[in-house]
């Protein structure tokens, strides 16, 4: 989320981030088991803020490394801590487990190989060949829906969990035949969780593909 502080500069609306996303999702996360509703809404209201942080910081010319920096973080390590919990709650696990180390790795690679080349953003892949990662971070209508399909099905997923452990297809499947408006839904961020992964695995191929371009480059 943003906050305007007029009177620090000469830019009345000079955006700076007021960490209230970092602190949403830890009262979300500290109620998670016992106000299943209450994590959910305060972790989509903390997602959505990351949405409308970006928008006022580019529509204000106020963007900043340290903010670009602290959004990823937020991102990644609150989309991390809700895998982490749906590995616990499904099974088998290791799925969500996987998909903890592919965005974090994806991220963290592309973000390293952008540094190495110069690029102030990991979200410049202008010279990057492949159509799909172009598109994702070019079109960010697009990245929107991805981004909010994967969320989107992560808390869905969560609201179904039972007590116990159970098959996360098992879940779905049960959960469509009961409801044709969450059948739709279901689909919906399913595609755009899907691309999103298939995005991840190709910036982690062509991120490590530049690194070792860098280290060939530096060695002749």
């Amino acid at each position: 989320m943003i906050v305007y502080i007029s009177g620090v500069n000469d830019n009345p609306f000079s955006p700076y981030p007021s960490y209230m996303r970092v602190l949403m999702n830890c009262v979300a996360f500290a109620l998670c088991f016992s106000n299943k509703t209450l994590f959910a809404i305060l972790y989509f209201f903390s997602f959505f803020c990351d949405g409308l942080d970006g928008w006022f910081a580019r529509k204000f010319n106020q963007v900043s490394t340290f903010g670009a920096v602290l959004d990823m973080i937020t991102d990644r390590v609150s989309t991390a801590c809700l895998l982490a919990l749906l590995s616990q709650l499904y099974r088998p696990g290791l799925i969500f487990l996987s998909l903890l180390g592919l965005d974090i790795a994806s991220h963290w690679l592309q973000m390293y190989s952008s540094f190495l080349s110069g690029k102030t953003s990991h979200k410049d892949v202008k010279d990057k060949s492949n159509w799909l990662l172009k598109a994702y971070y070019g079109q960010r209508l697009f990245m929107a829906f991805c981004c909010s399909g994967s969320e989107v099905l992560y808390i869905i997923l969560f609201l179904l969990a039972g007590n116990q452990s159970e098959s996360v297809l098992d879940v779905c499947l049960n959960a469509m035949k009961q409801s044709s408006l969450l059948s739709l839904i279901l689909c919906l961020t399913l595609i755009g969780w899907g691309i999103k992964q298939v995005v991840n695995i190709i910036q982690m191929k062509t991120a490590a593909d530049s690194c070792v371009f860098y280290d060939m480059k530096r060695s002749r």
